[in-house]
């Protein structure tokens, strides 16, 4: 199959399946539905993996960060003056449980060290994947995160609505 019917095929799955997720009313319902049914064409082993057309992810991940950028505003730079310091905590929190979980992971079910502190990394899945590439476990990361960034779309928003009504979020 020529590779840009591939890439159709592939986008076809992704929009249709982030076009469904969005009825779902989670949150990133769209992402989660698209990685939801790109992953199920490209595990199904009926395609080729994708062939991206060059500077295709180049100009995806402008545009993902071009989006996440935008919502950063004025009003987000006055509420980190307030937040710097759980910013900090979190962020040492979940490197250093994800280097703990890492290794543990690794020693515990015998998976290539490398593999698990990357797939337990608290990055992005395109950021971990495209670290994980450069030591040549790219999809064995994205892999992870891609379970990771499910479960966490999916379960997140049910503890969320569950925790509303005693009281979280009341500032």
């Amino acid at each position: 199959m020529p590779p840009l019917t591939t890439v159709l095929l592939y986008l076809l799955a992704g929009t249709s399946m982030g076009l469904l997720a969005t009825r779902t009313g989670i949150p990133a319902a769209p992402l989660a539905g698209a990685l939801i049914g790109a992953a199920m064409v490209s595990m199904s082993g009926r395609l080729e993996v994708a062939q991206w057309p060059a500077g295709t992810k180049t100009c995806l991940e402008i545009a993902i960060g071009t989006v996440i950028g935008t919502g950063l505003t004025k009003a987000s730079l006055d509420q980190l003056q307030q937040l710097w310091k759980p910013a900090i905590l979190i962020t040492l929190t979940l490197v250093l449980t994800g280097i703990v979980v890492g290794l543990w992971s690794s020693r515990l079910l015998g998976v290539d060290p490398l593999v698990t502190l990357l797939g337990a990394a608290p990055g992005g899945i395109s950021g971990m994947s495209l670290v994980g590439a450069d030591y040549g476990v790219g999809a064995a990361v994205a892999a992870l995160h891609a379970v990771r960034l499910i479960t966490v779309l999916l379960v997140i928003p049910v503890v969320v609505k569950l925790l509303t009504p005693l009281g979280l979020g009341d500032s």
